[in-house]
Order: structure tokens, then C-alpha cells, then sequence
């Protein structure tokens, strides 16, 4: 698959239990402020899912499905759970507001760098049933927190991914991400099949996001082999991270490390989604990032 502005618009429907979705994340360290926002799109409607986290604690967490929404040609005729998004570029340039009773977001968003892409025949798509993309950002903007007004310089990433995700064939889900600045991120995916216990039997995806020292040109830089590791706490939610990244197959791997800022847990019916925000360290880089466990709730 070859990434295209197109692709930035919801999917075509290909069949039973297709879904859509947009999802957004982000963090500002200085200001102490990190949220998650997605959009979704399947057979019941658009659903909405908004958490924002300040001085390390939830401040709002915001679900709303089952809300009417057409055929829609853009993401910006899509809105709930009090999301809405403007593509004033695609795949450059977006637009994100949310309001609740307890905080709102007014953010411009700015790719930079490369995307990271997930072909729909790795194993990764072949057994989570999503393909899509991920696109590492600049976040500017204001929030509103109980009352307060914040001012957002951060950094994130927006992704696009779709498909049809088969639940009985799949334990759980990662989402990690790290963002160390507009030349350096880190994104993966994982997928752990049903019946499957650790994590070495888990299919990974994963791209190193950077500018070639030589030509000074962005560049995603896919690793035959990623390892991530995971310190849980008593209740199995993430508190650090490790990373081991290789590029290629006889070289030393890039490496990160994150320690958990801030997180919660989210009941989503037949899933639970352990929610979190890391503090991360790359090659004399420090910065911030994202760690999502979506998993079985017969499987925690």
C-alpha cells in the first residue's frame, strides 16, 4: 500500500464488522497535559472516545456510540462524544476541538517527518484485521481545564487505521508510540493472538521515524526485529518500557526507554483499555509518548 491523500478520508466499507477510525494522540510536558481523541466510523454509527490528563491525573473521559453519521466523504463531517476534526491538508494538516463540562481543546496539528505505514499483508494486519498509518506531529493550540486556560506546545502523532478486527482470534493489542522531538519518533504495534500468553508470541510492527544525516532527507525506517519489554504494576497496568529496534539484520538495535507519567483504565464492555502516557529516553533525547493496551476482558 502506498500511502495517499485519499487514504487521509474514511474508507470504503469492505464487508461485515468493517470499521473506521481516526485516532489522535498527544503531550505537552511543560504544561503537563496529555490526551488521547478518536474518531470511529462501523455498521452501528460514529463513536467517539476523548480522555485528556493533567498534572497527572484524568480530567475528563468522554465515550459516546451509536451516533448518526451517514456516508460521510471527510472526518469532518463526523462528530461525537464532543470531537470534531478539520482536515485542512491531507496528510499534513488538521484541525481538533472537544468540549465537555470539565475541559476543552482548540489544536492545530502539523505532521512532521515521514509516516510509518502497515501494509496490509504483514502479520501485523494480517492478524489484528487493520491496516493504516501513523504520522508523527507538532501540537499547538490552547486547552481548558476546569476553568483554566492552557496553552499546548507539544508533540504527537495522528493515525488512520481500518479494517475488520476479529476479537475471537486476538488477546490483546499495543499501541506505542514515542515522540523525541520533529526528527526522532518511534512507532509500533503489536498483536497477541488468542490462547497466546507472553510477549515473544506476539506479531510486531514497527518504524523508526527520522532525517537521514547525509541528505537531511525524513525517512521511515521499518525493523526486522523489535522487542518491547514491560514492567507491569500488581493490577497488570504498564509502568516502564523498553525498547530494542533493528533496523537491519546484522546491526545494534536502536533502543529506547519510558517511565509511565500518567494513565487509567477504561472499562469498554467485551474490552479493557489500559491507557498510558511515558516519559521517554532515545539516544540523548528525552521526550514524551503513548503506550495502549487494548485487550479481552476475559483475557486480563
Amino acid at each position: 500500500m502506498t500511502v495517499e491523500p485519499e487514504h487521509d478520508a474514511p474508507r470504503p466499507r469492505t464487508g461485515e464488522g468493517f470499521s473506521d477510525a481516526v485516532t489522535v494522540a498527544f503531550g505537552d510536558e511543560r504544561a503537563d497535559l496529555y490526551g488521547i481523541a478518536r474518531l470511529g466510523l462501523a455498521d452501528n454509527g460514529a463513536s467517539g472516545l476523548a480522555l485528556l490528563f493533567h498534572r497527572g491525573e484524568p480530567v475528563t473521559v468522554r465515550a459516546e456510540g451509536g451516533v448518526d453519521a451517514g456516508e460521510p466523504r471527510s472526518w469532518d463531517d463526523v462528530s461525537a462524544a464532543g470531537l470534531d476534526t478539520e482536515v485542512v491538508e491531507p496528510l499534513r494538516a488538521w484541525r481538533l476541538h472537544f468540549a465537555s463540562d470539565e475541559a476543552s481543546l482548540d489544536l492545530d496539528l502539523r505532521a512532521v517527518g515521514a509516516l510509518a505505514e502497515l501494509d496490509p499483508e504483514h502479520p501485523v494486519a494480517r492478524a489484528g484485521g487493520m491496516t493504516g498509518f501513523e504520522q508523527a506531529c507538532r501540537v499547538t493550540g490552547t486547552a481548558t481545564v476546569g476553568g483554566r486556560r492552557v496553552a499546548v506546545d507539544g508533540l504527537g502523532q495522528r493515525g488512520h487505521s481500518w479494517g475488520a478486527p476479529d476479537w475471537d482470534r486476538m488477546a490483546l493489542a499495543r499501541t506505542v508510540a514515542a515522540w523525541l522531538g520533529d526528527e526522532l519518533a518511534v512507532s509500533l504495534t503489536a498483536i497477541r493472538p488468542a490462547g497466546a500468553k507472553h510477549h515473544e508470541d506476539e506479531r510486531v510492527a514497527a518504524t523508526v521515524l527520522d532525517r537521514d544525516p547525509e541528505t537531511g532527507d525524513d525517512r521511515a525506517s521499518p525493523a526486522v526485529d523489535a522487542r518491547l519489554s514491560t514492567t507491569y504494576d500488581g493490577d497488570g497496568r504498564q509502568r516502564a518500557a523498553g525498547l530494542e529496534l533493528y533496523l537491519d539484520e546484522d546491526g545494534y538495535p536502536r533502543r529506547a526507554a519510558g517511565e509511565v507519567v500518567c494513565g487509567t483504565t477504561l472499562d469498554l464492555g467485551r474490552q479493557r483499555l489500559d491507557c498510558a502516557f511515558l516519559r521517554w529516553r532515545m539516544e540523548g533525547r528525552t521526550g514524551v509518548g503513548r503506550y495502549d493496551v487494548l485487550r479481552r476482558a476475559d483475557a486480563s
